[in-house]
């Protein structure tokens, strides 16, 4: 996948107009794989438009069309990175709105399309950043939720997470498109669980200058500038 491609699939400013284009080329091809996992993204950044913990049916029932768009690019197109990425993403971010059993059950699905779409494009920085993002997030869970996910709802694969590997997968995704502000704001934050407080103060930095890619590129600013007087003097 060229850089081009490689971009479109991560970052719109303009999801609504993007969703669209697409599912009116679904409409005129059905097995259009390509059609499917782009509209699959756009869908994915119109509901991010919503906060996570915010009750909407709305942004929702963006994320499960999005899903079945991006499971019939897997289908489609099994050997394709983008897919594998849009099923990945839309999954993660459904997982983010859903009861800890949902994201339980998510989160093996989560990890191996992701991981598999790495396996398809190494240099695919969308799939890195949703893998460090999963590590990061499994970390997050308290000791209490990690022991009655592992025990109780199957999710022995928890046990794999760390936040070593979120630094690194999202270390990669910098690497590869080091002008994406949500791939630095995600690495600073796992900088900052690892109180690395001189990288997480160099990426929040770095942010402020970069141009707007993402149609959340202003929330992501103002979140970056919080953190960075939160941490201004630790050492």
């Amino acid at each position: 996948m060229h850089a081009g491609v490689l971009h479109a699939v991560q970052g719109d400013m303009d999801p609504r107009a993007t969703a669209d284009r697409y599912e009116s080329a679904l409409r005129r091809d059905s097995l259009d794989a390509e059609a499917h996992w782009r509209a699959a993204v756009a869908l994915i950044d119109l509901g991010k438009q919503t906060p996570d913990n915010v009750k909407s049916t709305a942004r929702d029932s963006l994320y499960r069309l999005a899903e079945r768009y991006a499971r019939r690019a897997v289908q489609l197109a099994p050997e394709r990175a983008a897919a594998r990425f849009a099923l990945a993403l839309a999954l993660g971010r459904s997982a983010l709105t859903r009861g800890r059993k949902e994201r339980v059950r998510s989160a093996r699905e989560i990890r191996d399309e992701a991981e598999r779409a790495i396996e398809l494009d190494p240099a695919h920085d969308g799939a890195w950043h949703v893998l460090g993002r999963w590590h990061a997030e499994v970390e997050r869970l308290s000791n209490l939720e990690e022991f009655f996910a592992r025990t109780f709802l199957g999710g022995a694969v928890l046990r794999e997470a760390s936040y070593a590997e979120a630094a690194r997968c999202l270390e990669r995704a910098v690497e590869l498109r080091g002008d994406f502000i949500y791939h630095r704001l995600d690495l600073a934050e796992v900088y900052i669980e690892l109180k690395r407080w001189g990288e997480a103060r160099a990426q929040l930095r770095t942010i402020q200058d970069l141009p707007a890619k993402d149609v959340l590129d202003h929330v992501h600013r103002a979140r970056a500038g919080v953190l960075l007087e939160r941490i201004r003097t630790k050492r």
